[in-house]
């Protein structure tokens, strides 16, 4: 209440915020509208409390999926590259036989997924484990592509802490049984920006498991991740 008088007192404000019942229809606004930004992030971690796991503990699954974060010089930005070493160790540990790396290649000039197969390439992974997702827009566009275009069913996602719960609920609502990495960083600027994009993700996640839109770009199925789990297979 002392917050609505100052705001009245300091910018002023209409007639019936002067009256108690105006105040106290003002302050029951402001909670409604504070639950109602909150509960889609709420949604998110409820929904996935017992999904977020470490590398050593998370559960095998054929593929991990991991999501693109960025360039810089056309090589993978700080944080990519700790999503990518993550799946890299997933590899080695024989956690996953094939990696989906997905992201963006919206324009020529852009392209975080060569930038990704590549990185996991140069660092010993076969490559034809490695599979490119091209049209990885978003983390909705990733998901869905992933089951639709890809054939996945089953999988481990790997992401930054502030992205990873909202990449698994946006997963399972795509029909992807999926369990998560989350890549620890330090709490810098990047960290805190990341985790401040998650309140208004979290809404757009909510919309996006409700109606489960198409991608962007739909296209015909991929071939690549059957190859890569029939050439593990071989070995």
């Amino acid at each position: 209440m002392r917050v609505i008088r100052f705001v009245r007192v300091v910018l002023g404000g209409p007639a019936w915020l002067r009256q108690r019942r105006g105040q106290r229809r003002a302050f029951q606004l402001l909670v409604l509208l504070c639950v109602l930004a909150l509960a889609p992030s709420a949604w998110l971690w409820t929904s996935t409390a017992d999904r977020v796991r470490t590398v050593q503990s998370v559960p095998q699954a054929p593929v991990a999926v991991v999501f693109g974060a960025g360039l810089e010089n056309g090589t993978p930005s700080p944080y990519l590259a700790h999503r990518l070493d993550a799946a890299l160790e997933l590899y080695q540990r024989q956690k996953v036989s094939a990696i989906l790396v997905t992201g963006d290649n919206g324009r020529a000039a852009y392209d975080e997924t060569d930038a990704m197969r590549r990185y996991l390439i140069e660092h010993g992974v076969p490559e034809i484990r490695v599979v490119g997702d091209y049209a990885g827009f978003d983390t909705w566009d990733s998901c869905t592509r992933a089951r639709r275009i890809f054939g996945v069913r089953r999988a481990v996602l790997v992401s930054q802490e502030f992205h990873v719960r909202r990449a698994l609920a946006l997963c399972q609502a795509a029909g992807v049984d999926a369990y998560a990495v989350g890549v620890q960083e330090w709490h810098d600027v990047t960290w805190y920006y990341g985790g401040l994009r998650e309140i208004p993700g979290a809404g757009k996640a909510a919309l996006n498991a409700w109606l489960r839109p198409d991608p962007a770009l739909l296209g015909p199925q991929e071939q690549g991740i059957p190859r890569a789990l029939a050439d593990a297979g071989a070995r």
